[in-house]
């Protein structure tokens, strides 16, 4: 049994054959689709976040909106770029977006990836340290988040408050029990998820990963994932770890899904760099008639590692066909694979 559920970028164009023009009909679509998802049985609902693009910036309001417009469906981001965050007023919002969705939020983050400015970071008034990198900025400030949830005080309060405080330092508020169980890193490399097991966080990872000994995409995701849940035991944490992988994947059940994704079943994993000397490998999409795709997901080790996986939609293409793709996984795909 896998979890299943959906990653949107949450793009936007003023496209003729879009139907997310403006952030506006990003946004409220993706409300929209959260919710008719949670209708046909879909587990979770996450966005990416990116900024300086058109594209799904601020998680926290979104969230909010689809936790109180749902019930079931888990709600959480892949992922929120930590350089760019202040971790103090990020656990106020994750924990009241957590309370408000009474518990469904899933939240992950990550040190960064290469963005649409240089060092846009900068801009947002964050800066790095004589000797680190923005790398070690980003993980800095995930440690001081996670502390940060834990609950616990460690504000001197004032002696003359506005209102009474409790006895001892201050913590943040709203503080929500338990969403530190429900933070996950997304990595990129192998060291970064033993990095994120050590640190009880679970593990996000994408269609893309440093390419750290030429093997398939899907083959080296599966040895991260391993190692992953190695370091997990070994750190002695006392719960189980989740493991989340996304995929790009198509039933192609009429003439409109082969007319868009039908020449996607031909690609293959394919290698490149997405900063400076780091050579990456990127998963292939998955588009084929039921019986076909059902053939070769089978072989994908790493979906048969993680217990959930993340289908990546093209959200520009409107609610309704994004819930016809999400649907045909669900009926044709996920009993065969024994996912559900």
């Amino acid at each position: 049994m896998k979890k299943i559920g959906f990653l949107s970028f949450g793009h936007w164009a003023n496209h003729p054959s879009y139907q997310a023009r403006t952030a506006s009909d990003t946004l409220l679509q993706s409300i929209d689709l959260s919710v008719a998802a949670e209708e046909i049985g879909l587990d979770g609902a996450y966005f990416r976040v990116h900024h300086f693009a058109q594209q799904l910036a601020s998680p926290f309001p979104l969230l909010v909106a689809i936790g109180a417009k749902t019930k079931q469906i888990e709600i959480g981001t892949g992922v929120i770029d930590m350089r760019y965050e202040n971790p103090m007023y990020m656990v106020e919002d994750a924990g009241a977006a957590d309370l408000i969705s009474e518990g469904r939020l899933q939240l992950g983050i990550s040190r960064g990836s290469p963005e649409q400015v240089i060092d846009g970071w900068r801009y947002f008034g964050y800066g790095t340290e004589e000797g680190e990198t923005d790398a070690d900025m980003g993980r800095k400030k995930s440690m001081e988040f996670l502390e940060r949830l834990n609950g616990v005080g460690f504000a001197m309060p004032n002696p003359n408050p506005m209102f009474p405080n409790p006895p001892g330092l201050l913590r943040l508020e709203p503080y929500s029990a338990g969403l530190r169980d429900r933070i996950w890193w997304g990595a990129a490399s192998n060291a970064t998820a033993v990095w994120a097991a050590e640190h009880g966080m679970n593990l996000q990872s994408s269609t893309l990963k440093y390419d750290e000994n030429g093997k398939p995409f899907h083959i080296q995701q599966a040895e991260q994932i391993r190692l992953y849940k190695e370091a997990w035991k070994k750190a002695g944490h006392q719960r189980e770890p989740r493991v989340a992988v996304s995929r790009s994947i198509f039933a192609l059940i009429n003439d409109q899904d082969r007319s868009y994704f039908g020449h996607e079943g031909r690609g293959t994993d394919s290698f490149g760099y997405i900063e400076q000397d780091r050579r990456a490998v990127f998963g292939k999409s998955y588009a084929a008639e039921p019986q076909k795709l059902i053939a070769e997901l089978s072989q994908d080790e790493a979906i048969k590692e993680a217990d959930t996986l993340l289908l990546t939609i093209p959200n520009t293409l409107g609610v309704e066909y994004n819930v016809h793709v999400l649907s045909t996984i669900l009926k044709y795909i996920a009993p065969e694979l024994g996912w559900r």
